[in-house]
């Protein structure tokens, strides 16, 4: 019996220990890990010592500007964060579903939607569940979420990595849209091959060099390339842009129902559509997943279809 307790006793300690090293990067300093631990900087730096023996290796250099993680030490760091999501998800298990979700969600959501779209279910979500803080993080990129320490994002487009859980929410349209003095140039009634002649803005992260566009009446598909007078990565850029008049693009509805509503852009080929955009929640498979993570799904999950019929439609004045 002595030597179970024994080996709980070590156990203990080792995880205290990696909670410990995990806060360490997460902070930047040992002196700000030890201010969020309630504890003393010399009480950190001998809990990262102590874990660097027991693993007979070097997890950090520190200077005294800079603080950097060994190769050793990035491998330590991601199998701990792997390690500490899974005990307290299994915690948050053995409680219960009904159990009151706690602690820090990090969420990566893409600029665009995370600045407007998405705030409105994640205020519901903090408001219903007090105990719960969210890092907002603003990235179009595909995080690793491991290194990092992110509980789940916010993905739009295709989904490409097959190791990771994707819960499809919704599907955004798409439409071309222009300044008015742009769609002046143009028939009353347009096709694909009208619009080819105008100058254009590529949204780099879906289309580059070629638009494909699908007809409403009969789902013909037509295709024809562009040289882009602007090329961007930012959604917000081109829709500056097209109000500038420097050229015409492909925009998600939601951005753009206002501006066409208030004649400042002009939906042109309304007869064709670009193919919509998948948004997808992504988060990486675990046994267990914490109660905080799990509420967070079912608010977007619930949330995602009203945002999309309410942001395809103008809002209204006054």
């Amino acid at each position: 019996m002595l030597y179970i307790e024994r080996m709980t006793e070590t156990a203990a300690a080792r995880f205290e220990l990696m909670e410990t090293f995990v806060r360490i990067v997460d902070a930047g300093s040992l002196s700000a890990a030890a201010l969020q631990l309630g504890t003393t900087q010399p009480t950190v730096s001998r809990r990262l010592q102590a874990l660097e023996r027991s693993l007979g290796v070097r997890l950090l250099r520190r200077s005294t500007h800079s603080m950097t993680l060994t190769q050793d030490g990035q491998r330590c760091l991601e199998r701990a964060r792997e390690l500490l999501a899974s005990w307290h998800a299994f915690e948050a298990d053995l409680r219960g579903v009904g159990d009151e979700p706690e602690g820090t969600l990090r969420v990566i959501a893409p600029h665009a939607f995370g600045q407007e779209q998405f705030v409105a279910p994640l205020a519901d979500y903090l408001a219903r569940y007090p105990r719960v803080n969210v890092e907002w993080l603003l990235h179009d990129r595909r995080p690793d979420f491991i290194a990092e320490g992110i509980d789940c994002a916010i993905q739009v487009g295709q989904i490409d990595d097959q190791g990771v859980v994707a819960l499809r929410l919704a599907e955004i349209p798409r439409i071309v849209v222009a300044a008015p003095e742009l769609a002046a140039r143009l028939p009353a009634r347009q096709s694909p091959q009208d619009l080819a002649a105008l100058p254009w803005l590529a949204l780099r992260t879906f289309y580059r060099t070629e638009v494909a566009l699908t007809a409403l009446a009969d789902g013909r598909a037509e295709r024809f390339a562009i040289a882009p007078r602007l090329s961007t990565d930012s959604l917000y850029a081109l829709r500056t842009a097209a109000l500038s008049g420097v050229g015409i693009g492909i925009a998600s509805t939601w951005l753009v129902a206002d501006d066409i509503a208030q004649g400042r852009l002009v939906h042109l080929a309304p007869q064709w559509r670009a193919a919509p955009l998948p948004v997808h929640l992504v988060y990486p498979p675990a046994p267990f997943q914490p109660a905080r993570l799990r509420r967070f799904l079912d608010v977007m999950r619930a949330a995602m279809p009203g945002i999309v019929a309410a942001s395809t439609a103008p809002r209204r004045a006054g």
